[in-house]
């Protein structure tokens, strides 16, 4: 277990960006447009040695409304427009495969949404099925799908595990019923427990749980139960996420009364807690708001130095040319992130016309691509070797980043870093703070360019 500081938590707790991409998407505009991104995607293809190929597809439905979410959803229970979305992922499908070289390896696939287990379990088969006939999946890839154990039957589990899925994640949030209530998210633990079982029986390689603090009604206690439960369920992987009521931006948060929240003191110690009973279980602390048991890659990746980080969050594939499908997902290709629109006839027309769906995105130029592999190196290796950047960028590191350096002399005094041999190194503290200590190395915030609303890093 280790010990935690709430007065630098209290001190550093701020809004900051979660660093899934940098430049971070509030940068991405209208001016990179399809042709843009068809440009890199041939350019990639075009490589001598293509990097290998990690898949992410967005199924945006829900059969109801979470009061706390934060994704791109659309609630419907229509069958019919439902499948008339998975026509079109497929002809999208089409549209991207037409440019990719053939034997660029699939390593990672993830469904996300929205609820990809609000598909049936035939729709499942039908559009993974039509996947693996379009794309060389290697036989070791990790293909992660996330469900909602509401709704769900065996048969869809079943689903997902003939279709090739060997990772599970689900939202769990917090077993208490008020709080369940509160959030419009009734889920008994009988159920969760239920599908646990499932998933295992069947053999799944890894099971996920996500759990949110800062949620109504949510106590030290009552948020520990939950945990002590968790702990009990075993999981390989915990994700323990702030909730950020932004009701500003997410319109139905506002179905959620600021005077039901945690205060921010109360929300602290829950957070405190949460960290110091995970840890003592046993779970590798990641960073920022992920655990992993020590024999899960996750945690070999961290103490291989070979973790990345994407718009999935955490990851153990490094490299990879990220392609997203379906509305609002996001691709990470070559120099550029390229995000699809947003609203479904404007997809559906788009592809009628064979042109690929890309409402915004970006081209990072050599700064951005300098400052992103720092800011990686940060958020997933806690340490970054000074010597290194120089090699990759032709640089000198102390002259370039000189500001920086000076901004980062109160986190040195803090003890969240380290600087010794010229390397950076992030202390079990800086962990915490990792969102903080890797703000100082971005152009966008350090300009005033970026003025985007974020979470808070606690």
């Amino acid at each position: 277990m280790f010990e935690i500081d709430l007065n630098l938590i209290r001190k550093y707790d701020r809004p900051g960006p979660r660093y899934t991409s940098y430049p971070t998407a509030p940068q991405f505009n209208e001016s990179f447009t399809s042709e843009k991104f068809l440009d890199e995607i041939i350019r990639t293809n075009n490589l001598e040695n293509p990097p290998n190929l990690s898949l992410y597809f967005h199924i945006p439905y829900c059969d109801t409304l979470c009061y706390f979410c934060g994704c791109n959803m659309l609630i419907t229970r229509n069958r019919d427009r439902i499948k008339e979305y998975l026509r079109y992922l497929k002809n999208e499908i089409d549209l991207l495969r037409s440019y990719i070289i053939e034997g660029r390896k699939v390593v990672q696939l993830h469904w996300g949404g929205g609820t990809p287990t609000h598909l049936n379990p035939d729709e499942i088969i039908d559009l993974k099925s039509y996947i693996n006939k379009n794309f060389y999946i290697d036989i070791n890839a990790e293909q992660g799908c996330e469900i909602d154990p509401r709704g769900l039957t065996k048969e869809h589990i079943e689903a997902l595990k003939v279709s090739g899925f060997n990772r599970i994640s689900m939202g769990v949030q917090d077993f208490n019923e008020k709080v369940q209530k509160a959030v419009n998210r009734i889920q008994p633990e009988e159920l969760t427990r239920q599908v646990i079982d499932w998933v295992r029986e069947l053999k799944f390689q890894s099971i996920n749980i996500d759990l949110i603090y800062g949620l109504p009604f949510q106590t030290v206690e009552s948020f520990s139960e939950t945990i002590d439960k968790v702990i009990e369920i075993s999981p390989d992987r915990i994700a323990v996420f702030n909730f950020a009521h932004v009701p500003w931006l997410k319109k139905h948060q506002a179905l959620i009364k600021p005077e039901d929240l945690p205060k921010p003191e109360e929300k602290l110690m829950i957070f405190k807690s949460t960290i110091e009973k995970l840890t003592s279980a046993g779970y590798v602390f990641i960073g920022m708001d992920h655990f992993a048991k020590p024999e899960d890659e996750l945690a070999v990746a961290l103490r291989e130095k070979k973790l990345y980080r994407n718009f999935q969050g955490y990851s153990t594939h490094a490299g990879c040319d990220l392609y997203g499908f379906g509305i609002t997902s996001i691709s990470q290709i070559g120099r550029c992130y390229a995000q699809n629109v947003k609203k479904e006839k404007e997809y559906y027309n788009k592809l009628d016309n064979e042109i690929i769906p890309t409402e915004r995105g970006f081209y990072l130029s050599d700064d951005d691509l300098l400052r992103r592999h720092v800011i990686t190196k940060i958020m997933c290796d806690f340490e970054l070797d000074f010597s290194s950047v120089e090699n990759l960028f032709n640089i000198e590191f102390e002259n370039y980043f000189n500001r920086s350096l000076e901004r980062l002399t109160e986190f040195i005094n803090d003890g969240l870093v380290e600087i010794k041999n010229r390397k950076l190194i992030v202390t079990q503290m800086g962990r915490i703070l990792v969102r903080n200590i890797a703000m100082n190395f971005d152009w966008y915030i350090e300009q005033k360019i970026d003025r985007a609303q974020y979470s808070r890093t606690i």
